[in-house]
């Protein structure tokens, strides 16, 4: 079977959290260079030394400044296929990266996405010397997701780890945990649109298939993981003609919470007149209010700003 490539995802995770990511691989930076001040996201694409020359892009390169006037350029490079990965490549990314950024640490970073044993593993670094000159050496930061155990990261509370939780290891058994606390864990770090963005990701990385979904969705009902449940139904609810199903759910769960009769209140015919981003956006608000009148006088004002 042809291997998709998803690694636009992947340069995406980069874009909306640089720092998080910074924090999670490099956790010591901020301690050895003080608060990031700011954050560029360099140009791609290297420049040629011959027009003639093959196209060579860089996966993702990040400029961070520190507060004492320490710079960091690190270059992340993401591999699902180990076979494609090319460590004379990056060698010659991050000569280029030195001589484009000179006085600039360079720390090249690749991580391996692929969730299977290896029998080969790959280069992890060039060695040549002469006599007792070492005429070069040259190593990357190596990180392999398949290496590490999934469950030892589940508290961690950082909304990329928490997405990579699936390309991580675990048991055949563990599977339907460790996704629904992915989903549950970034539900509570991100915004609403963040969490609608990245539930997609985690789908495609972990591979999920429908009858899990349905799995899924039950094992967060029986944990009353009202909001986060809500976000879940109105993902599994994107095709068209789910919209009544989800509002009927979002009423229930309401009730649950603000334990009201939402038939009384009217609450699912009020919830009909909403839209999906506005449903997506009320399951969140219902995890922060803990009054019902609020979610009321919110629905009303949605509903009169349309009339």
């Amino acid at each position: 079977m042809e291997r998709t490539s998803h690694d636009h995802n992947f340069k995406n995770l980069l874009l909306d959290f640089p720092k998080e990511s910074l924090n999670w691989i490099l956790p010591d930076a901020t301690k050895k260079w003080g608060p990031i001040w700011h954050v560029e996201f360099l140009r791609q694409e290297p420049k040629k030394d011959h027009l003639k020359d093959a196209h060579v892009a860089l996966d993702m390169p990040i400029l961070f400044y520190f507060e004492h006037k320490k710079v960091i350029l690190w270059l992340v490079e993401f591999q699902e296929d180990k076979d494609q990965f090319s460590i004379h490549k990056l060698g010659r990314y991050t000569l280029r990266l030195m001589e484009n950024y000179p006085g600039t640490l360079v720390i090249p970073t690749v991580i391996f996405t692929d969730r299977k044993e290896w029998r080969v593993d790959v280069d992890r670094q060039i060695d040549m010397s002469y006599n007792q000159t070492n005429l070069l050496h040259f190593e990357y930061l190596y990180i392999r997701l398949f290496d590490f155990y999934a469950r030892d990261y589940l508290h961690v509370e950082n909304p990329v780890v928490k997405i990579l939780l699936p390309k991580m290891k675990y048991e055949p058994h563990e599977r339907i945990e460790i996704i629904s606390q992915s989903y549950l864990g970034l539900f509570k770090l991100v915004s609403s649109s963040l969490y609608n963005k990245y539930i997609y990701f985690i789908d495609i990385y972990s591979e999920i298939e429908e009858d899990e979904k349905q799995i899924l969705f039950n094992k967060l009902q029986e944990n009353k993981e009202t909001a986060m449940l809500s976000e879940y139904i109105k993902d599994l609810g994107r095709q068209e003609g789910r919209q009544e199903g989800n509002t009927l759910i979002l009423a229930h769960l309401a009730s649950k919470k603000y334990h009201i009769n939402p038939e009384n209140e009217g609450l699912p015919q009020k919830l009909k007149l909403l839209s999906s981003d506005e449903l997506l956006e009320l399951s969140g608000l219902i995890l922060e209010w803990n009054t019902y009148d609020k979610v009321q006088s919110w629905i009303d004002a949605r509903q009169k700003r349309v009339t």
